[in-house]
């Protein structure tokens, strides 16, 4: 099964140098849902419904286009894996965050950033909120804080480092340190102090509010300038973000930034992943299939020539119709990034980070699925690979053996689909041109020249 002739793989879409981009953050939103209408009819701008970005997040499809390929496309080749890092980040902060009692979600009021001047209101009802929640509390009464900070239920007392985290995460405080904490703490609070500061705002930790740590590290991580995977953002949509996290944890805060995020990836990073992972090969691969083509092409036209120079009679010119089918079909399908051998057999080469992938570790071994992955995307050093073992190995390699890299059957049944489709319009494309040069040939008279 193939899908119309008429099929046209997705057009490359190019990243905008910033977020002050044409287009605005109110067209943002109708981009996304213009997005969601069109995915939902069967096919959008050359992508099947079966290989919809919703589809990719939530795990229903199979290599090489799952959410960990989509994840490694962003990090090697578009070099923005920290959009699709945030992304799943929130969807499980997201998640966490209503799963709450009520009483805890209280303390972090939803965001309406059309409303700055209501902040005040919105912080002194919280806090009347909070001050009922924790009455009779150590909270409300301790005999380490001054008699104005009782009064404040946003004042937290001294207690054990990070154990708002503890609770968060389910871990003890042991395990917890010596994976994460420890290297982190110190320098990310210090980030997230320097950022509020630039955006003329103060900092001041909220710790009773739920996730008050983790939005902490978020800051420091994403959003604050030279953060080790910086989100591409405005200086406007960065301080309105921080103007809310300073009143709130709620999901809401994250409003604006969410929305040019999701916007990047539907709209830039998806169409070109699937653009990408039409091709089976590598580039050597597709360079050498060009040439094999180019050298069908030029072997048809020297058998046309021999014969048409020759005294032999004009049918014998139609062998010459071999050669071009082969080196047009060839061609076409190279030009669209497919070599026509690997796809006979469904397959496709390696990427270089998968062919040096250690065999107890297997890339795509994590489940990218599962909450416990998705609350730790956020966690680690920035998104460069440039000290990534394969990067050495794979520049070691010659040029032959990139050629004939290693393969591995494609699984995804809509990709093989587009894949077929392709190469159906290579052959009927290379059939037609072959028929009209052929056709010029035979109309010439016979050389007789021997």
């Amino acid at each position: 099964m193939v899908y119309p002739l008429n099929y046209r793989r997705p057009a490359h879409a190019a990243r905008a140098p910033s977020s002050h981009g044409s287009i605005t953050g109110t067209e943002k939103p109708k981009s996304i849902d213009d997005s969601l209408k069109s995915g939902s009819s069967g096919m959008s701008h050359g992508i099947p419904d079966a290989l919809s970005f919703d589809r990719i997040i939530s795990g229903g499809t199979c290599p090489p286009c799952t959410t960990r390929d989509f994840m490694n496309y962003l990090k090697y080749i578009e070099l923005s894996a920290e959009n699709l890092q945030f992304f799943l980040w929130f969807r499980s902060y997201t998640k966490r965050f209503n799963d709450f009692p009520n009483n805890e979600k209280a303390l972090s009021p939803e965001w309406h950033s059309n409303s700055d001047t209501d902040a005040p209101t919105r912080a002194k009802c919280s806090n009347l909120e909070a001050a009922a929640i924790f009455k009779g509390t150590d909270f409300a009464n301790d005999s380490r804080t001054s008699e104005a900070e009782k009064t404040n239920p946003f004042f937290t007392p001294p207690q054990t480092p990070n154990s708002d985290l503890r609770r968060e995460s389910g871990e003890s405080m042991d395990s917890y340190e010596a994976s994460i904490v420890s290297g982190l703490r110190t320098d990310h609070v210090q980030r997230t102090t320097n950022a509020f500061e630039s955006a003329g705002l103060k900092w001041k930790p909220l710790s009773v509010q739920p996730y008050r740590e983790e939005t902490s590290r978020i800051i420091s991580i994403y959003i604050a300038e030279g953060g080790s995977r910086e989100l591409n953002l405005s200086s406007k949509e960065r301080n309105a973000l921080l103007h809310a996290l300073q009143n709130t944890t709620h999901p809401s805060a994250f409003r604006q930034v969410i929305a040019t995020v999701e916007w990047s990836l539907r709209c830039q990073a998806h169409p070109n992943f699937i653009r990408w992972t039409i091709c089976n090969g590598n580039r050597p691969r597709v360079i050498f299939a060009r040439g094999l083509g180019i050298g069908g092409i030029v072997g048809g036209f020297i058998a046309a020539l021999l014969i048409t120079f020759s005294g032999a009679v004009r049918a014998w010119r139609v062998l010459s119709l071999i050669g071009f089918m082969i080196g047009i079909s060839t061609l076409i399908a190279a030009w669209k990034g497919m070599c026509v051998v690997l796809h006979g057999m469904h397959h496709r080469h390696l990427r270089p980070w998968e062919l040096f992938a250690s065999d107890d570790e297997p890339a795509g071994s994590i489940d990218i699925k599962s909450d416990s992955y998705e609350s730790l995307v956020c966690i680690g050093s920035s998104n460069s690979y440039e000290d990534e073992p394969w990067v050495a190995k794979y520049e070691k390699r010659n040029i032959v053996r990139k050629v004939f890299d290693r393969e591995v059957w494609i699984q995804e049944p809509a990709l093989r689909q587009i894949q077929d489709t392709i190469f159906l319009q290579a052959i009927l494309g290379a059939t037609v041109i072959s028929f009209i040069i052929v056709g010029i040939f035979c109309a010439v008279p016979s050389g007789n020249y021997y």
